[in-house]
């Protein structure tokens, strides 16, 4: 992975090329904000050789649900994903399209019965409509953050039918006491969401660990008030 973020070979990577490099796993820009802070260990916001393979050492543990820490980092994990058809040695995120959705049939309906009795605008759920159904599984907010992150797929701050369904299942897997995953993994992502995404617009920097992940709906911001629940 090193030459293609280190085209000078000099033996380091800028925050610039690695932003870019890194948003091709398809974590969110919180996971990938702690993964530089955690590789970045002089703040300089470049890395070296080393700290590079910490970073995707990182990745791939966010990838498989693993806690990003250094602790994390002698845990065996498969070798870190990246998106990107233009070389053979990254795996595109194409391959994941035969995979069956993790949400049965039966959960999917239940689901739906909700999101329907919600009133949704255009098959569409704000998330003032999602926050008192988050709300009232009792949840922490952190978690219920991390939920809301990882099912608003298209970033859009509105949840439609398909993302709802993973918002649900993630909400009751974590009544489970199952940890909720730092990245969607690919069996979750519904069927109609895996076309490979292009984000259009600037890509930020990442070093950015006091900032808040751009988002039309932060996630502690929806949940900090308590609604009285009617559902």
């Amino acid at each position: 992975f090193l030459p293609q973020v280190d085209s000078a070979n000099a033996g380091r990577v800028l925050a610039s090329d690695a932003a870019v490099f890194l948003k091709k796993s398809g974590l969110t820009d919180l996971v990938l904000g702690k993964i530089w802070d955690l590789a970045d260990t002089d703040g300089k916001g470049i890395l070296n050789k080393q700290e590079f393979f910490v970073a995707l050492r990182l990745v791939a543990c966010a990838q498989n649900g693993l806690d990003v820490s250094l602790s994390s980092l002698n845990l065996p994990v498969p070798p870190p994903r990246f998106t990107d058809t233009s070389s053979p040695l990254l795996l595109s995120g194409t391959a994941s399209s035969d995979l069956p959705w993790a949400v049965k049939l039966e959960d999917k309906v239940k689901y739906d019965s909700i999101f329907d009795s919600l009133n949704p605008v255009n098959g569409l759920l704000s998330g003032d409509k999602v926050k008192p159904v988050l709300l009232n599984s009792k949840l922490p907010v952190d978690i219920l953050g991390r939920v809301w992150e990882l099912s608003d797929i298209d970033r859009d701050g509105m949840l439609d039918r398909d993302e709802f369904a993973v918002a649900m299942f993630l909400v009751y897997c974590a009544l489970e006491k199952e940890p909720v995953p730092m990245s969607l993994p690919a069996a979750l992502v519904p069927p109609s969401k895996r076309k490979p995404l292009s984000v259009p617009g600037a890509m930020p920097l990442i070093p950015s660990s006091t900032k808040e992940p751009h988002q039309s709906l932060p996630p502690v911001g929806i949940l900090a008030a308590k609604t009285p629940l009617t559902q």
